[in-house]
């Protein structure tokens, strides 16, 4: 390709094309190739590091940065590594700034010095931001700034132990002849921003945007370049958040950070389970406790089901929130083949309040249960959870660290656990567990013996009384 020439690069797989197409050779989205202008040839070589012996570079035991915020340094695995480059994504005013700018005081607090560089926000805006999060210490920086050669010439000067870029799309380099925000500025500037950091061991936190799809803004290649990518996540009707790693070189992605907003900025929720479940109505159908594991901590959440009657035309609707869709009909196939329950003309609705995406299948057996709790209008017994995976053949199959979930429940006063057959059976005092092997028997136990029944539709009356 000769120098300069201008080429078309995928927003979502970074990969080229000499000539614009409308959708994508390699990964085959449609309208994702943008253009691109490579920047001129260095006349300089980059200065590098000569290659050193492995067992010479040193090793520390605890080189992490913690920031004393709890569910921050949760989902980071314990703090943030010297040299990584973290890159923080949401929806426009989910909570980015401020959960950043709070991790900032935290470090500057320590002694570090830490430099928070916007693009976005005026230095009186961020000022006014600060005074209201009480994050005001003479060890953080202000620099707002957007030409990236100006930010890197502060970072020489300045010797930050911790750089915040609020945001990356807002940067630019007046080398590279494209707008800030585009594919060619939002490459170039993520990669020397993450030479600089690696060189000097200075944990860097780049700030991204969204797309309406919920996709990080820019090429798909920013995602790779940097070690650890988060999501903030949150309902806009809801005072939580939700944050979450997709992508951990140092750690687990499957930790889950649930924090507060409030008018002092983002609390750590020290109870996450009581705080899920706090709004939860006893009695009522179609309503069931699961408790999930979110990395190494149990976490109790309410399954809710809706199932009516469809109308007589059209199809029936499945609307989930908060559950994986093919899951939920694959429940419903399960239930109906397996329990006889008639769901095939039902419009059904499932709903995980707070927020929280259930992804491990040990919550099958709640979904279940809450299904058939609301198609058969008999409510589910009360203080009970449900625990288990459900196979296509209706059998229950053990999960992993069941022992540390019944625990949680029974903290949280529950005095009854649904669990597969064959599971370890061992409780805390006061706790009853009652193992079953398929998912009929399941509801049965689970369900109350008693309750308002509705009329069997001429569905349920062609397929015959239901089993549950």
């Amino acid at each position: 390709m000769a120098k300069g020439a201008t080429v078309y690069v995928c927003d979502r797989c970074g990969a080229e094309s000499p000539q614009w197409r409308g959708r994508c050779p390699e990964c085959g989205a449609w309208g994702s190739l943008s253009e691109f202008h490579p920047g001129p040839a260095r006349s300089e070589p980059l200065q590098s590091l000569p290659p050193v012996s492995l067992l010479d570079v040193p090793l520390e035991a605890d080189a992490r940065l913690a920031t004393g915020l709890v569910e921050f340094d949760r989902v980071l695995g314990g703090g943030a590594v010297p040299g990584a480059v973290v890159l923080v994504a949401g929806d426009p005013g989910i909570g980015k700034s401020t959960l950043l700018l709070q991790a900032a005081n935290a470090w500057a607090s320590t002694g570090r010095s830490c430099l928070y560089v916007s693009g976005e926000e005026s230095p009186r805006q961020v000022r006014w931001r600060s005074a209201r999060l009480e994050a005001i210490s003479p060890a953080l920086s202000l620099l707002a700034e957007t030409t990236l050669e100006a930010v890197e010439t502060h970072l020489e000067s300045a010797g930050p132990a911790v750089v915040i870029v609020d945001s990356i799309q807002t940067m630019h380099l007046s080398s590279v002849p494209a707008a800030p925000g585009t594919v060619s500025q939002i490459r170039e500037c993520a990669l020397r921003l993450t030479r600089w950091a690696k060189a000097r061991e200075v944990p860097m936190f780049l700030v991204g945007h969204v797309t309406k799809e919920g996709a990080i803004a820019g090429p798909r290649v920013l995602e790779h370049m940097v070690d650890t990518v988060l999501y903030l996540e949150g309902e806009s009707h809801t005072s939580y958040r939700l944050l979450r790693a997709v992508k951990n070189r140092f750690g687990s992605t499957h930790e889950l950070g649930i924090f507060e907003m409030t008018d002092q900025g983002m609390q750590g929720v020290a109870d996450p389970s009581e705080a899920l479940l706090s709004g939860r109505r006893p009695g009522v159908t179609g309503s069931a406790v699961a408790a999930t594991m979110e990395g190494s901590r149990p976490l109790l959440v309410e399954v809710q089901a809706l199932v009516t009657p469809a109308p007589p035309f059209g199809a029936p609707r499945r609307a989930t929130t908060g559950v994986d869709h093919r899951r939920a009909c694959l429940m419903l196939a399960v239930l109906e083949k397996r329990a006889r329950l008639a769901l095939g003309s039902q419009d059904v609705f499932l709903n995980v309040p707070g927020g929280v995406q259930l992804g491990e299948p040990a919550a099958d057996l709640a979904m279940a249960v809450a299904l058939a709790s609301s198609f058969g209008d008999r409510p589910v017994r009360e203080n009970t959870i449900f625990v288990g995976e459900v196979g296509l053949t209706g059998e229950l199959r053990g999960v992993p660290n069941l022992e540390r979930r019944i625990r949680e429940a029974a903290r949280l006063g529950f005095d009854r656990a649904v669990i597969p057959a064959g599971s370890s059976r061992r409780a805390p005092d006061g706790m009853t567990v009652v193992p079953v092997g398929e998912v009929t028997a399941a509801c049965r136990e689970g369900l109350a013996s008693e309750g308002p029944r509705k009329p069997a539709s001429r569905n349920r009356e062609q397929a015959g009384e239901s089993r549950v």
